[in-house]
Formats: C-alpha cells, structure tokens, sequence
C-alpha cells in the first residue's frame, strides 16, 4: 500500500483544496413579476425572457 514519504502541511493542503469553494448562485430578480430567477434564463412564474412573452402560461412547460 501506498504511504506519503512527508507529512502534508495544513497549509499545503488548504491551498490544494483552494478552489474547492463553494459559490452562491446569482439571483436576479423578473423585471415583468418580481420574481427572483437565474440570469439568462427565462423566469418560471410569468414566462417572460428579455422583455418577451415565451410561454403563454405554465403549463405549457410543466
């Protein structure tokens, strides 16, 4: 079985596990109902994308 030679310092290994971060997703909010959505997607309550009616109503993509 494979054994490390050195002992890994803390901050060699906090560096290696630097990008490991997580990060918050960005919420925009729909300019049409208020609701919060993802940017450059279309909003999930009212349909709309960049200004633009895309669906008529919800069901069409439940």
């Amino acid at each position: 079985m494979a054994v490390p030679k050195k002992k890994i310092s803390k901050s060699r290994r906090d560096m290696r596990r630097s990008h490991l971060a997580l990060v918050s997703t960005n919420v925009v909010t729909c300019s049409n109902c208020g609701e919060s959505k993802l940017p450059h997607h279309m909003c999930d309550n009212c349909g709309m994308y960049n200004n633009r009616q895309i669906l008529k109503d919800k069901r069409q993509f439940a």
